[in-house]
């Protein structure tokens, strides 16, 4: 029969659940601190644009270019989009404080930048109005609308008019009338090339797409080589140590050649000697390898059945039962 638990026994357990407890609390909490109240958690606040222009959730809040918070969620809410934030920085702010989506990089990277205006603090979980705020101007809508503007400018007709206003103003002081003529032929030097600027428009918006969808790519470009520099500055002392020992090395090896060049020259000049006598009996010396090769077989056979030679001498004794007849 076994032992009923004894009262200490049962404290040890009830210590060793609520130990286990506490343990799995508290790494709940380590993981997921950025989002507990009064551990870093930040304040929560809001901003209305009419265009998101290309922002995420993950993206930086920033003032005066310090990262002051990050973006925590964009979402369509009636006619305009909301763009959830959190600062978790200890900065001041005024209740007037105005907001725009700004670009980050030159490959189209955002981030939403906060204008603080007015005195005290703009109370937590406040929205900025759309009457300050602006969304972005992205480069690749720019050449877009760019192109499809150029597309429905009767150029021609564009010309016409110029030439038209410029023959009005004729008799008009000699700057104002060399100004329109100047116009005039800048409106028909642009008609004239009409094709080849909706061809350049079209290119710089396929490049500038092309751009915009390799922005991942170009992004971890840019951090695998600021990780190369990185490792480059953690080995610098072995980089440093190789490139001294391979001087002193060098340094080593210059000094033994000019301690021995007394020696090393006499018989760099001989080897020259034998590679050049070698060199002019070359045709001699491939006819003897030639010749020599009948015999090195032989040679080899006689010696192939041991340490002895296999020699055979004829008519050396006569046959048994040969003599008289």
């Amino acid at each position: 029969m076994s032992a009923a638990p004894t009262p200490k026994d049962r404290n040890t357990l009830r210590l060793g659940v609520a130990g286990l407890a506490v343990v799995v609390v508290l790494m709940v909490a380590a993981f997921n601190a950025s989002s507990l109240p009064f551990i870093g958690g930040g304040d929560d606040y809001s901003a209305a644009f009419t265009e998101a222009g290309g922002l995420r959730d993950g993206d930086d809040v920033r003032i005066a270019g310090v990262k002051v918070g990050k973006v925590t969620g964009v979402d369509l809410e009636g006619s305009h989009v909301r763009v959830d934030f959190v600062v978790t920085e200890d900065v001041a702010f005024g209740p007037s404080t105005g907001a725009s989506v700004r670009i980050k990089t030159l490959l189209g990277a955002k981030y939403l930048s906060l204008e603080p205006r007015g005195t005290g603090q703009l109370a937590r979980g406040s929205q900025i109005p759309l009457t300050r705020t602006v969304s972005s101007y992205d480069v690749v809508t720019a050449f877009s609308d760019l192109t499809r503007t150029t597309e429905r400018i009767d150029t021609q007709q564009l010309a016409q008019s110029l030439d038209v206003l410029a023959a009005e103003f004729k008799d008009t002081p000699e700057n104002v009338r060399g100004a329109l003529e100047g116009l005039s032929r800048l409106s028909a030097t642009i008609a004239s090339r009409d094709d080849k600027l909706r061809e350049l428009l079209r290119a710089a918006n396929s490049v500038s797409g092309t751009v915009a969808e390799q922005n991942a790519v170009v992004d971890k470009l840019i951090k695998d080589a600021d990780l190369l520099v990185a490792e480059l500055e953690t080995r610098r002392d072995a980089i440093h140590t190789l490139f001294t020992n391979t001087s002193a090395l060098a340094q080593q090896v210059t000094g033994l050649v000019r301690d021995n060049r007394a020696q090393l020259k006499p018989a760099l000049a001989q080897l020259q000697k034998v590679l050049g006598t070698l060199q002019k009996h070359e045709s001699d010396l491939k006819q003897t390898i030639a010749a020599m090769a009948p015999f090195t077989r032989l040679f080899a056979n006689t010696l192939g059945t041991g340490p002895w030679f296999d020699t055979y001498i004829q008519n050396l004794t006569n046959p048994v039962g040969g003599v008289g007849r």
